[in-house]
């Protein structure tokens, strides 16, 4: 009889859900913080969905909060081609090279180290009078390039700049486009561009 008991009391145990930690309110504070810092560097629907982990709904609401709008439809840039070509490579590359340098001497999270190393190139780019190519979208995408092995950074074999190209870029040929730029290479007209 005894037995029977317990091996009920066991089976209802067992079949009784387990209580699910409650949310923590601080957690879900920090991800809004984190969201919004996004949403105002420009951030697109697919970087906060990648990025917090507050719901679709909610992202939402507090995109059209911040931005007064809705946020943009489409894909994301999917192809390596864009930071390969000259004047956003330039740009590419500037912003990698802040990036891996904050890297090594700061202890910072993904998000973190990015918005940083974005807003330096944004800065860089301001003092110069140079227009930003480089969109923080962008700058989101070209670390997952990195990280994924589609993208890398070799070194100029005349100034010695680390520059942003396919893996397989034969390191001991390579001449950035600062140094050989292509024959139309800074001749827009348009102000804020690179021009030689």
């Amino acid at each position: 009889m005894t037995a029977a008991i317990a091996d009920t009391a066991t089976k209802t145990k067992a079949t009784t859900p387990a209580k699910s930690s409650p949310k923590s309110v601080l957690d879900e504070s920090r991800q809004i913080e984190r969201a919004a810092m996004l949403i105002q560097m420009g951030a697109r629907m697919q970087v906060l969905e990648s990025e917090t982990t507050l719901s679709y709904e909610r992202l939402i609401r507090l995109y059209k909060e911040i931005a007064g709008k809705s946020p943009s439809k489409g894909q994301l840039p999917f192809s390596t081609d864009w930071f390969l070509t000259w004047q956003e490579n330039i740009h590419s590359s500037l912003f990698l090279n802040i990036y891996e340098y904050l890297s090594k001497g700061v202890s910072l999270d993904a998000v973190e180290l990015l918005t940083k190393a974005y807003r330096l190139y944004d800065e860089q780019m301001r003092m110069a009078q140079i227009e930003p190519l480089l969109s923080f979208t962008r700058a989101w995408r070209l670390v997952k390039f990195v990280d994924a092995g589609m993208l890398t950074r070799t070194a100029c074999k005349q100034c010695g700049g680390q520059f942003v190209t396919e893996p397989y870029e034969n390191a001991r040929h390579y001449t950035c486009g600062l140094c050989n730029p292509p024959a139309r290479a800074g001749k827009s007209k348009s102000a804020g561009a690179l021009t030689l």
